[in-house]
């Protein structure tokens, strides 16, 4: 069964309709392998290179700066490992992060410690932004890599992206960015940001799955990713996803082409939903309400389970998470929440809801009217919130 109100858009999105219909064509006319030498493949390679100027356009990138890839996850993969190799050539292991970032970063790194590396994870902060004096301060001469994401995926918040481009510049650090939330979403500008190696994904912005992008800037030496052929430049060998490659590029076009209008349209229904849920007592927005993506909504409520909460939701027909897609059925509560401070207890109590221009302003005022309805319930079958009335806990929120 369809879901009623889908807000989970963080999560992925519903494909656009110009965007399937644009697919089309590659299943049944321009079905051609990109690499044969005949007139038919040339034309599914013609549009494999239409595809790549798009999205580098989409980017203020060059067309030759673009490597299409399955997603966000192997984007960050590649990006860093290749940046470190470039560091163990130049005998530099130090990376700096911060605390964070998207699992697909943070588990490549603990990995990458495990060989020798030494990563300093910044801190964020309670408004989830970290202080760009703090990455200064971290830079040693052995850094050989700066990876800070766009906007955080579970509570949207924005980095100080230029400001960070800037600085690695000035210390000829290889800078990526995890944009995989912002892409499509807000401005990227990888030139005036100062961005080297910048990772996307095509089903976060109405675009289909199992399709991404690496932009790489000219001049830094890309390592292999995938042997075998010489597609991507020789650099991860394999026949490309030419219909989701199209369709990603189309994706990506019509996002920044509507998306003043779109973010205007997401923004009043995102504060909207503040307004309205920060009346409940005893709760508070996740991060900066302001420097933020502007269809993130992020809280969290003393006293409840966010599993339950989703549950109970989910009956009224609404689809919502408590954090990132990738580590659903995980007990333990967001690192995204501790890394701001929020304490256990209240970490596991989070609400994302994250809108699309889909979204309506009905789908809105039913949410508004069904949150504080099962909070309250919930609220009133918890055993932590009769010690907190009862003054036996001291409440955090």
């Amino acid at each position: 069964m369809c879901p009623q109100i889908y807000l989970d858009n963080a999560a992925t999105t519903k494909v656009s309709n110009n965007v399937k219909q644009a697919m089309l064509p590659f299943f049944d006319e321009l079905y051609g392998n990109p690499s044969s030498m005949y007139a038919f493949g040339q034309q599914a390679k013609e549009k494999l290179e239409i595809a790549r100027e798009m999205v580098a356009k989409c980017l203020n990138a060059k067309t030759n700066e673009i490597y299409f890839t399955s997603g966000g996850s192997e984007s960050d993969n590649w990006a860093i490992y290749a940046a470190t190799q470039i560091g163990m050539r130049q005998n530099k292991k130090h990376i700096i992060t911060s605390l964070f970032e998207h699992h697909a970063v943070l588990h490549t790194l603990k990995k990458l410690e495990k060989q020798g590396f030494e990563v300093t994870y910044l801190p964020v902060h309670s408004n989830g932004i970290i202080r760009v004096q703090e990455l200064k301060n971290a830079i040693r001469p052995d850094t050989c890599l700066v990876t800070i994401m766009f906007a955080n995926n579970e509570i949207g918040t924005i980095q100080p992206v230029q400001e960070i481009g800037n600085i690695c510049r000035e210390n000829n650090i290889i800078f990526h960015t995890d944009a995989v939330q912002a892409v499509g979403h807000v401005s990227v500008d990888v030139d005036k940001m100062k961005i080297d190696m910048l990772s996307l994904s095509g089903h976060k912005f109405h675009g289909p799955k199992g399709v991404g992008a690496l932009y790489v800037r000219k001049g830094i030496a890309l390592s292999n990713l995938i042997e075998g052929g010489a597609q991507e430049r020789g650099r991860r060998a394999g026949t490309e996803n030419l219909p989701a490659i199209w369709g990603m590029a189309v994706a990506l076009q019509d996002a920044v082409n509507e998306m003043e209008k779109v973010a205007a349209y997401e923004l009043n229904l995102r504060d909207k939903l503040f307004n309205a849920l920060s009346k409940i007592p005893h709760s508070a927005i996740n991060g900066d309400k302001d420097i933020r993506l502007p269809n993130n909504f992020n809280m969290c409520f003393e006293g409840i389970e966010g599993e339950s909460l989703l549950l109970l939701l989910d009956d009224a027909g609404i689809c919502a998470s408590s954090g990132s897609a990738c580590t659903s059925g995980s007990l333990d509560p967001s690192h995204v929440l501790l890394a701001i401070g929020r304490p256990h207890e209240v970490a596991h109590g989070s609400l994302r809801l994250s809108l699309s221009k889909y979204t309506t302003q009905e789908e809105i005022d039913y949410v508004i009217s069904k949150v504080p309805e099962v909070v309250d319930y919930l609220r009133n079958m918890s055993p932590v919130w009769d010690q907190l009335k009862k003054g036996v806990r001291k409440h955090v929120l």
